[in-house]
């Protein structure tokens, strides 16, 4: 067999040896102005000394944004928002907190970040090796997690706890009707602080991740994947705190809203539905759909029944637009307690998140809500008009 003959010979049997065991080369791959989605429900199971205390529901949603690609890496725009679900007679996720981060992701998984930004929590996972990867076969990668407990302990500098992540090619699998490759990451910390004088602490922080990632090697991105996890927390005062559960992920990818169009259609179904004391306005977030004087009953966040309809016709309008998470906001005139005003426009905007998914309009982990009491008004609070004016509602379609 001559040289060239014998290359050829090589490069087959190569393609051949690599389509009989299933092999795959995982990456990243990058476009610059691409956005998408990231939204994550979590169910927790939390125990205190070992007993069982209460459960939680978790909203985590990311925005993401390519702003600079530059073929193996690109920079990425992300805002972190967490929301979480009251159980008992609630469907809506009510808003918590929110993050903005700026990084660079690499097309094997690494970030490179700031130490200003706290989001990502976990970093550098998934990574891959840069090669290809047979079925059956395994690798592993450092990474590290970020603990924020500002709020928990005041412990102002996150605590940066490395571990090694590992990885096993699963082969094909099926997600919504279409085959995905799929692979399993399994890591496990273990963390003894040292002491913050004067305040509560954790002597120790021990977790268990178990996740299955499903992945698209056409556009370079993770389609969904679930975990299971474990995280034990033993407190300098001798207190435990656990939390285990169980998350499953979607990633979404968001076409660019021409906001001028959608606004215009909206404005147009309002008049053409005869809908009183509405309004559409463009902004930052997306498209905002501005309800003024939502009557419920007195002291109450109980919607009037005469209400309704309109939010029937709302919610017909919304449902044009179904690919498009929405935040429910509630507002309240400068009257009361700064406490008492934010939990009445917290309560009432669930009302209305609550009676729009009870209607089919969104699925609950597509609806944030959000409780601004008295901070924007629209309107002058000295008059009567004015008072009432801020009294309202806001739905938006959110931008990604």
């Amino acid at each position: 067999m001559d040289k060239n003959n014998s290359f050829l010979f090589t490069i087959v049997l190569s393609l051949v040896f690599c389509a009989v065991t299933g092999a795959e080369t995982f990456q990243y791959k990058f476009s610059t102005g691409n956005k998408y989605r990231i939204v994550s429900v979590v169910n927790e199971d939390v125990y205190i000394d070992h007993q069982f205390n209460h459960r939680s529901r978790i909203l985590n949603r990311v925005s993401m944004e390519v702003t600079e690609d530059e073929g193996d890496k690109a920079k990425h725009m992300a805002v972190f928002t967490s929301s979480e679900q009251i159980l008992e007679g609630d469907s809506s996720f009510h808003w918590s907190n929110e993050y903005t981060s700026v990084f660079e992701l690499d097309s094997l998984g690494y970030i490179t970040i700031e130490p200003m930004y706290y989001m990502p929590m976990v970093r550098n996972v998934p990574v891959f090796p840069g090669r290809d990867v047979r079925e059956g076969e395994s690798w592993s990668a450092a990474g590290y997690a970020i603990h924020d407990l500002r709020e928990a302990f005041g412990i102002e500098e996150p605590y940066r706890i490395p571990f090694d992540a590992h990885y096993t090619f699963l082969g094909s699998r099926e997600w919504k009707g279409k085959s995905y490759p799929v692979f399993s990451v399994s890591y496990r910390i273990f963390y003894e602080p040292e002491a913050a004088k004067g305040r509560i602490w954790p002597r120790r922080i021990q977790e268990a991740h178990d996740q299955l990632i499903y992945w698209d090697l056409e556009i370079g991105q993770a389609v969904s994947y679930d975990e299971s996890f474990r995280i034990i927390f033993s407190l300098s005062n001798g207190m435990t705190v656990e939390y285990r559960g169980r998350a499953e992920a979607e990633i979404i990818e968001s076409e660019i809203m021409k906001k001028e169009d959608v606004a215009q259609s909206i404005a147009d179904e309002i008049a053409r539905l005869g809908i009183t004391d509405a309004s559409v306005r463009i902004d930052e977030e997306g498209i905002t759909i501005n309800l003024e004087n939502i009557q419920f009953l007195p002291n109450s966040a109980i919607l009037l029944e005469s209400e309704k309809s309109k939010l029937d016709k709302i919610g017909e309008i919304l449902k044009q637009f179904a690919d498009r998470d929405i935040l429910v906001g509630g507002h309240t005139a400068l009257s009361g307690t700064e406490a008492a005003r934010l939990k009445t426009s917290q309560d009432r905007a669930a009302a209305v998140a609550n009676y729009l998914i009870s209607k089919g309009v969104r699925e609950s982990s597509q609806v944030l809500v959000r409780g601004y009491g008295a901070e924007r008004p629209i309107a002058d609070n000295r008059t009567a008009q004015g008072m009432q004016q801020n009294r309202r509602v806001e739905i938006t379609l959110l931008e990604n």
